[in-house]
């Protein structure tokens, strides 16, 4: 589980950065966020988990927002 805030979410194409707490960019597709929703706002805390993704580079998934 790695933890940091969402740097930017294009609603439009269904995709964002997740930057973790050491300042590492990691890419996430809406399908991703797990309370279902689709849509995340840019600058809220939040935590995942890293994997491989479809085209061989570390992703995010399971993304939730923290309080």
């Amino acid at each position: 589980m790695i933890t940091g805030h969402i740097a930017s979410f294009d609603e439009r194409r269904g995709d964002g950065i997740f930057l973790d707490d050491e300042g590492q960019g990691f890419y996430f597709h809406c399908v991703e966020i797990s309370d279902g929703s689709r849509m995340i706002a840019a600058g809220v805390r939040a935590s995942g988990e890293r994997r491989v993704g479809r085209l061989g580079r570390d992703e995010v998934a399971n993304v939730a927002t923290l309080a």
